[in-house]
């Protein structure tokens, strides 16, 4: 065999492997090709060297990411290339850290999921887009992240894979039986998990109801700062929620507007905006939420969530905690300066520190900004410090095609889940969206329309298992998953 059809023999299920997964992700969404794709990978990497157990990884890497993150190429292709480049490492690391003989199954697994735990965390705090468990938001396995967020669904995923690979290995064999049953396990296993992830605790039930009106002003599609300027943005949600207003038979409990509709010079308080804003929330008596962003000196701005109350009067605030890099902040911006033009984003967004409550006079509302949604412990943190509905302000208007949009309602899906809380989403162009607990999708906005969804959300406070145990056990699991089957490996080695 030449040493091109070797690498062929690697290259292409890997990259197929790869492109499975992508597939399985919004605005796709076919949510079985994941187990498939995993089992293709995990099969592929049997018996490789760590050097080409590498290499597999990473074009399964590029796979994965080269479509998955296909929405960065509209900010900067070249930044695009070079962040697949080194998302796909994170794929290589794991597929070296699986031994290439016994022992391989619950190493696959765990390395996996801990790949993807440290891509959702680092650098420069992770970037959970892309990420497999975004795809099972539409599939039978949602309810598990009521058990463990998303380590736990995408530890499922690849062990499903691994079922269904060692299942089909076996049909391959003289003797497939015992192949088989163990493959067969593994699927079952996974799929009675899901089964109990159905049955855990939810949140409770309902301690009352309100009524909720979500602004989706409309309009282009693009890179909003660039393109569209704020004011019109602005204008949008207000004749929107004027246009509304006039047809609304009684007043609602809660307004939500997006992230950053209200873009300031100047201190929100004392303001026309302030006034406007307190205007509409007493000419409809009801709570107002919005996204304001105003400026710290000349080099710095906060990207803030506001709530006046039924009387017109600011009673809340939260400023954004997980900033987005190289959108909202450039870390080291003196070195990538060299590198690229920054002029998009000249000003550096503060952090903020607060868990996302907001106590409103219509019920605590756990606040997710924008990117915050993709990351578990932002809605943990809320709810246990007693929020009782999930509420996303957002500004996707920035991505023009629907893969952004799309992955952040898979996002809300299982932020819903996993937490036990209804939540609504309101953004400029879309989706604005209203889930349930269960991550059932109520009312869905379109894309670009000028449209108010509305809806009767339940307020609750009981937790669920992911609620009270977090992340941490998983990230046990998953390293022991590695230790157990590399000690497997070695010890087969030292008596072969």
């Amino acid at each position: 065999m030449t040493g091109a059809s070797r690498r062929g023999r690697v290259a292409v299920p890997s990259i197929g492997a790869g492109a499975l997964l992508a597939l399985s992700l919004p605005p796709w969404g076919w949510w079985p090709l994941a187990p498939l794709g995993a089992a293709l990978l995990y099969w592929r990497l049997a018996g490789l060297a760590g050097r080409t157990r590498a290499w597999a990884g990473w074009l399964a890497g590029l796979g994965c990411f080269g479509p998955g993150l296909m929405w960065a190429r509209h900010f900067n292709w070249y930044g695009a290339l070079v962040l697949v480049l080194l998302e796909a490492l994170f794929v290589a690391a794991a597929a070296v850290l699986t031994p290439p003989d016994q022992g391989r199954a619950p190493a696959f697994v765990g390395a996996c999921t801990l790949a993807e735990a440290v891509r959702m965390t680092w650098p420069f705090g992770g970037l959970p887009l892309g990420g497999v468990f975004l795809g099972q938001a539409d599939g039978p396995l949602l309810q598990l992240a009521r058990l463990g967020g998303p380590l736990l669904l995408t530890a499922a995923v690849w062990a499903l894979g691994v079922g269904v690979a060692t299942a089909v290995a076996g049909l391959r064999r003289p003797r497939p039986r015992r192949a088989l049953w163990r493959g067969s396990a593994i699927v079952a296993g996974v799929v009675l998990l899901a089964t109990l992830g159905a049955a855990a605790p939810d949140g409770g039930r309902p301690v009352r109801s309100i009524a909720v009106v979500s602004v989706q002003g409309g309009g282009r599609r693009g890179l909003s700062a660039a393109e569209v300027a704020p004011v019109t943005v602005y204008r949008a949600q207000l004749n929107a929620t004027a246009a509304w207003s006039r047809t609304a038979h009684g007043a609602p409990d809660l307004v939500l507007w997006p992230e950053d509709v209200i873009a300031l010079g100047g201190p929100l308080v004392g303001s026309t905006e302030d006034a406007a804003l307190g205007g509409i929330a007493r000419a409809l008596h009801t709570t107002l939420v919005a996204g304001v962003t105003e400026p710290v000196g000349t080099t710095a701005f906060r990207n803030e969530i506001v709530a006046w109350n039924p009387e017109g009067h600011l009673v809340e605030e939260f400023e954004k905690v997980h900033r987005v890099p190289f959108g909202e902040y450039v870390p080291f911006r003196s070195f990538f300066a060299h590198f690229a033009d920054l002029s998009q984003v000249p000003l550096d967004a503060v952090p903020g520190h607060g868990t996302g409550l907001l106590r409103t006079p219509a019920g605590p509302l756990g606040t997710l900004v924008s990117f915050e949604v993709f990351y578990a412990n932002r809605s943990r943190t809320s709810v246990r410090a007693g929020a009782e509905l999930l509420v996303v302000p957002t500004n996707t208007s920035s991505y023009a095609t629907s893969q952004v949009p799309g992955q952040e309602l898979a996002a809300d899906a299982i932020q819903a889940v996993e937490t036990g809380r209804d939540l609504v989403e309101a953004a400029p162009t879309g989706y604005s969206s209203v889930v349930t607990e269960r991550g059932v999708v109520l009312v869905l906005s379109v894309l670009g329309r000028r449209q108010v969804v509305t809806a009767r959300v339940a307020l609750r406070h009981g937790f669920t298992p992911y609620d009270h145990i977090g992340d941490l056990p998983f990230l046990v699991l998953g390293a022991l998953g590695v230790a157990a089957g590399w000690r497997r490996d070695r010890r087969t080695a030292r008596h072969s």
